[in-house]
């Protein structure tokens, strides 16, 4: 069951829609978002730049944050 605190089925959800592509570059993981993830491209290159500028300890402590704050879709509306 999906929980906001849990993203376990979502980071399985990513790793297999990734390990699909076969490829580390980014174009190829943006693709997969916007194809089979329906991200737009925006979103899906904006996740992706997030991803690889900020990495995880960072971006787990954000969404920790914005769990306890309950920011679901924050200002720049995506």
């Amino acid at each position: 069951m999906y929980t906001p605190e849990n993203v376990t089925m979502l980071v399985e959800e990513y790793r297999d829609l990734f390990d699909d592509v076969g490829s580390d570059a980014l174009y190829s993981l943006e693709e997969a978002l916007t194809h089979a993830a329906d991200w737009t491209p925006e979103a899906a290159e904006h996740l992706l730049r997030l991803a690889t500028a900020y990495g995880s300890f960072m971006l787990r402590n954000a969404l920790a944050i914005s769990l306890a704050l309950d920011i679901e879709d924050g200002e720049l509306g995506f």
